[in-house]
């Protein structure tokens, strides 16, 4: 279970997010932190962070010369991030400059939440503050990370690793998720969910979920999970089992498991839990003061089930929740 995170965003200040961007950055993972936490959010009705990127140089080549940067902030900006979001390169083999390891350190050192992107697991390693931890990297990466850094607790097929104050993520699309995942943390699952509509981007993938999805794109229209989705959630708060969601696709349980794996890189029952933790969540957040009623609203039956799952996906117990996120916090 991750640490419950001591970075979340209060009422008191705005929390600043600072982008490392080193020579050779890939430029997506770039306009993925500047879209989730550097954009202004006037459908919200306030900013939630406060958004830098610096780099240490004036001028930064990035990746395969594409573009060159200018016009950000110098290396001591780091100083100041209250999560830092550090340099990620495809030449994983290039030691990173030393100022850049230790604006790492140091970040990490008083306290700062620490954010790697795809190859951004390698900045973190090479900082040293992976030992011991539990973190994860792209695919194709996984066999020379885990032979530089043996004391790095790799999970090589999931979507992204919430380690309390450190947080890493699998590839390029997975830094979209992660960065909604630290949303939804800081500023609960309407926030997450009004940013990720206006990415038109999925509300909600568990970094459980596997990198690898055999197929994104299904070959037959009929095979598409789009209308069972939208279906099931519209029943939320009845009994679904997924024989049920078979049925109502008119495949058998073994067929649906297939095309859940391949479709979404989950099982059927896994999605159906998210999906009703985030009703949950949401429910708390819109002032239900009754936690038998956002159980059984949300379709997860109890409140002790409620408790058990928040607990577990949020590493905040309900009553915690509606403290930090409800009509009334701050």
């Amino acid at each position: 279970m991750p640490q419950e995170s001591s970075h979340a965003v209060h009422a008191a200040g705005p929390h600043r997010v600072v982008v490392i961007v080193d020579e050779n950055s890939n430029p997506f993972e770039l306009g993925c932190a500047t879209e989730i936490f550097g954009l202004r959010r006037p459908e919200i009705g306030r900013d939630l962070y406060d958004f830098r990127l610096c780099s240490p140089d004036p001028r930064t080549l990035m990746r395969d010369g594409f573009f060159t940067l200018t016009g950000v902030a110098d290396l001591q900006a780091a100083d100041s991030a209250d999560t830092l979001i550090v340099p990620n390169r495809p030449d994983t083999e290039v030691p990173r400059r030393p100022a850049v390891l230790d604006a790492v350190r140091r970040a990490h050192t008083r306290g700062a939440r620490l954010v790697g992107f795809c190859s951004g697991a390698f900045t973190l390693a090479e900082a040293g503050v992976l030992d011991g931890r539990r973190a994860t990297a792209h695919w194709q990466w996984a066999d020379s990370f885990r032979a530089r850094f043996p004391a790095v607790q790799l999970e090589s097929d999931v979507l992204f690793v919430d380690d309390g104050d450190i947080l890493t993520a699998a590839g390029s699309a997975a830094a979209l998720d992660l960065g909604l995942h630290v949303v939804r943390r800081d500023h609960g699952a309407e926030v997450a969910n009004s940013v990720s509509r206006r990415l038109v981007f999925a509300a909600h993938r568990d970094g459980g979920q596997r990198q690898f999805v055999e197929r994104p794109m299904p070959d037959l229209l009929d095979e598409s999970l789009g209308p069972l989705l939208a279906w099931a959630q519209e029943r939320l708060d009845s009994p679904l089992a997924v024989s049920e969601l078979a049925a109502h696709a008119t495949v058998s349980s073994a067929t649906l498991h297939r095309r859940f794996r391949t479709q979404l890189g989950t099982t059927p029952l896994a999605w159906l839990t998210g999906e009703r933790l985030s009703l949950a969540c949401r429910l708390i957040e819109r002032g239900e003061p009754r936690f038998d009623v956002v159980a059984r609203r949300s379709g997860l039956g109890t409140a002790a089930n409620l408790r058990a799952l928040m607990r577990r996906e949020t590493g905040l117990s309900p009553m915690e929740y509606r403290r930090r996120f409800g009509p009334t916090a701050g």
